[in-house]
Parts: C-alpha cells; structure tokens; sequence
C-alpha cells in the first residue's frame, strides 16, 4: 500500500523479462525513457533526464522518488523507467499535475526500493518497514547560527513519537542529528 507495489504472479510461459538493474547508480542529469500505455495508447516511449534523486512528496512518507522530466500522463502508472542500458530502474508512479496531464513533473520509485518490496512480499507475505519515531526538520543558516554550528548541516528533531525507539534511545526535541550508522 504505501510503496504502491503490487506482487502478481502471471501464469505464462516463454516471457521474457527486462533486466533489472540499480537505482542506486543513477546521477542527475541522466537520460532515461519510459514505456506505458498513456490515455490508452499502447507501447508508447517517451524520453527525458533524471531531475532529482530521493524527492519527496507531500503526504507521502516511504518512498524516496527518481524526479524526471519524462513525459508520463495517466496510464504509465506501474511501467518501467529504463536507463540508457535497458536496465529497468524505476517504475514509473505519479505526476505532479493541475491539468491532469503531465507539467514537466514525473516521479518514479527506485527499483531498488520497489525489487525489496517484491522479495519480501514473496518472503512474508507483507512488507516491513523500520520506524525511527521522530519527525525532522533541515538546518537552516539562522537555525545553525542559533545553535552555534559552523554550517549549516543535519536535522533537528522536531518530535518524537512516545514509546518509539527514538524516544527509547533517549533523543529529545531540538537534538540535532548529524550522522547516523556510527
């Protein structure tokens, strides 16, 4: 529900699969194409570069998107996003539109995120997903100045959820985060 990834299990025989490749290699700038059926117009590509890696967007928490400008309109929803290899390495999610139609804004999730959703689906059936239990907040220059820091780097807590690991761990609101794995 929340990577909007689906596991279905097609019973066919002599398909041939896209590569997969990784999502973790891709740099702005990149050219990628896409491949869908938008409005209903069967295998239709289009092309375009990789506008940002990790975005995210409002009301929505678990999936750092691949931002493209890639043209992708209402039934590319679940295709593949390919780099110039013919690896697949996204899939193809939503656009930020107000005509309904695409603006120069299209997201895609990381097939890297979407390949760990699949494992684990087949795996346990359903998705786990670790939770930290705070919400945070980038570091301004006036925040940073306030806070006596040299520049303006991490995240402050902003608040934390009772009885996470967070709060667990001892982390307060205001403590400044800036590393994490060590």
């Amino acid at each position: 529900k929340h990577s909007d990834i689906a596991l279905l299990k097609v019973d066919a025989k002599g398909l041939k699969a896209a590569k997969i490749g990784s999502s973790k290699k891709l740099k702005v700038g990149q050219w990628v194409l896409a491949i869908g059926e938008p409005f209903g117009l069967d295998y239709t590509v289009t092309h375009g570069i990789v506008s940002a890696l990790g975005r995210s967007l409002p009301n929505d928490q678990y999936v750092p998107f691949i931002q493209s400008d890639v043209a992708i309109n209402p039934g590319n929803s679940g295709g593949p996003l390919f780099n110039m290899d013919g690896e697949v390495i996204g899939v193809n999610a939503q656009i930020f539109s107000k005509s309904g139609g695409y603006m120069g804004l299209s997201f895609s999730i990381p097939i890297d995120i979407a390949m760990n959703v699949v494992d684990q689906l087949k795996e346990n059936g359903r998705v786990e997903r670790g939770y930290l239990g705070v919400s945070v907040k980038d570091m301004t220059d006036e925040l940073a100045q306030s806070f006596d820091l040299p520049k303006a780097t991490g995240a402050i807590v902003a608040s934390i959820d009772k009885g996470s690991a967070a709060d667990e761990a001892g982390l307060r609101v205001s403590d400044i985060i800036l590393e994490f794995k060590g």
